[in-house]
């Protein structure tokens, strides 16, 4: 806390436990072993979701789905990926962000214990594309709808922190957060009566302060 305003991070909000659900995906797995039935019920689960259209993108979105599932590939895992379309959310100046979703048999391995793999798959994948020379992009990678899940972790972490502004009377600056999380913060507050949200600063370094207002 620096000058009476306090500094959360996105860390200080508790995280669903993946690697549990991973773990019981592969017990589920070898408890179906090589029936028939099991093999005709995940194939019923994973057909729908294998005709969903895909979303094309532009070159550098190609080059993320190839770099993910290169990865996906060498690592062995039973699962694919492909692009989504991403949301109309960015910033006035910001280029469209990159998603990538995982599916599949081992998509819940992928997202790792506190979604540590997922986020290196991401930070990874964020490398490959954004090179020196070029205009930066920020880049998804989504497993199971897990970065959603997070979303939602945010969202109530944000109310928290705004009715510890009302109550202490004083403003708190998040550390510094990419436009999707930083739309998560102002949506979740918009409505939250005795504060405002703003953001300040550039590029990387870009966070949003919750600012109480006296009615």
């Amino acid at each position: 806390m620096t000058n009476g305003n306090a500094t959360p991070t996105f860390a200080d909000a508790p995280e669903e436990l993946p690697d549990a659900q991973a773990q019981n995906l592969e017990e589920n797995q070898r408890s179906e072993g090589p029936s028939r039935r099991g093999h005709s019920r995940r194939q019923r689960q994973q057909q729908p979701q294998d005709e969903q259209p895909f979303y094309e993108g532009d070159e550098r979105a190609q080059e993320a789905l190839q770099f993910v599932s290169t990865v996906l590939q060498q690592m062995g895992m039973e699962c694919r990926a492909r692009l989504c379309r991403p949301r109309e959310e960015e910033e006035q100046g910001q280029l469209p962000e990159i998603v990538v979703e995982v599916y599949g048999r081992d998509s819940g391995r992928i997202i790792g214990k506190r979604g540590q793999v997922l986020a290196a798959l991401q930070f990874l994948t964020h490398r490959a594309v954004n090179r020196p020379t070029i205009d930066r992009r920020h880049v998804v990678v989504d497993a199971e709808g897990y970065r959603l899940r997070r979303e939602s972790t945010l969202a109530t972490m944000a109310q928290r922190l705004g009715q510890q502004a009302v109550d202490e009377g004083k403003i708190i600056t998040f550390e510094p957060m990419n436009p999707r999380d930083r739309r998560v913060v102002h949506l979740a507050l918009a409505k939250f009566e005795g504060v405002i949200t703003k953001s300040e600063g550039e590029g990387d370094e870009r966070r949003v302060q919750i600012i109480p207002v006296r009615r």
